[in-house]
């Protein structure tokens, strides 16, 4: 890193520090959850869906954007419902990654990405989750790495046009696979428009959950709630380790809620969990303020 490139990454820590800071949550502090709308699998309308989410008692919903469901149908459903939109997912980051040994596929990501960022932007929510980029035999770890963050910076204006921060994903793509190269992935872009969304079960099979939340601090603007098993995945194969229930793996749930507490997190907890009917996300409701209630 040159002295250009460590000046801007430190004052843009410093201003994401200052941002945290001012946010400060506090033990007692209202619990934002949410789910992703896949999560109800009852054959119902957009609309529906987000009834039993509310009903269910969450706050919010998370999307995936480009889809096939019109903006005007999840505006509707949105005010209808008084749910807010917890996050939206970035569709084409694992189809046509940011990354690809391919040029071709990797402008089709980025306009992906863009799209992505102005639904979300009409949505009205500030948050989006980005899978950066993957590293496969085809692309090297330092070429995903030049390529994930040169497209991110790319992405930076419609970020800024759209008023929506692009959140990095911590997730099983074999890239950035430790919270201090996580941490300096993002400043290295230096910008205020890019930050992290942590995903609290992608990482026990490699560390701890709570680690992670304190390296990346402030960096954090939205937060994925799910459970991982190392017996499942000792006894059952590597991805079976999702299937345990919340609250019934190794997820350390007190840690987990403590280190948010201590680094100001006061945003959303999203369950990306099996989902089902109304009385399945009653019970993650349930469950989720059970675990996360600090």
């Amino acid at each position: 890193m040159n002295r250009r490139t460590f000046l801007h990454a430190t004052l843009a820590s410093a201003a994401l520090a200052t941002l945290g800071r001012s946010q400060v949550a506090t033990p007692g502090s209202p619990v934002k959850l949410a789910v992703n709308l896949f999560m109800v699998k009852d054959e119902v309308s957009v609309a529906d869906k987000f009834r039993i989410i509310r009903d269910a008692g969450f706050q919010g919903v998370e999307l995936n954007r480009p889809d096939a469901i019109d903006v005007s149908e999840v505006l509707a459903a949105k005010k209808a419902t008084g749910l807010e939109i917890a996050g939206v997912t970035c569709s084409t980051h694992w189809g046509k990654p940011l990354t690809h040994q391919d040029p071709a596929i990797r402008e089709q990501g980025m306009r992906g990405l863009k799209l992505a960022l102005q639904e979300a932007g009409e949505l009205g929510c500030p948050r989006l989750l980005l899978v950066p980029g993957v590293v496969s035999r085809e692309v090297s770890y330092a070429d995903a790495y030049t390529r994930s963050q040169a497209a991110i910076r790319e992405a930076i204006p419609a970020a800024e046009k759209a008023g929506v921060k692009i959140g990095i994903e911590n997730v099983w793509n074999q890239f950035l696979l430790s919270p201090l190269e996580a941490a300096r992935f993002v400043d290295e872009i230096g910008s205020l428009w890019v930050g992290w969304h942590f995903d609290i079960g992608n990482v026990v099979t490699f560390g701890w959950p709570e680690h992670w939340i304190r390296t990346l601090g402030p960096r954090i603007i939205n937060v994925h709630v799910k459970e991982y098993s190392r017996k499942k995945r000792d006894e059952e194969g590597m991805g079976k380790g999702f299937g345990a229930e919340l609250g019934e793996g190794d997820v350390d749930w007190p840690a987990v809620t403590k280190a948010l507490t201590e680094i100001g997190y006061d945003g959303w907890k999203i369950a990306e969990v099996n989902g089902g009917g109304a009385d399945r996300l009653k019970f993650l409701f349930e469950r989720m303020s059970k675990l996360l209630t600090s």
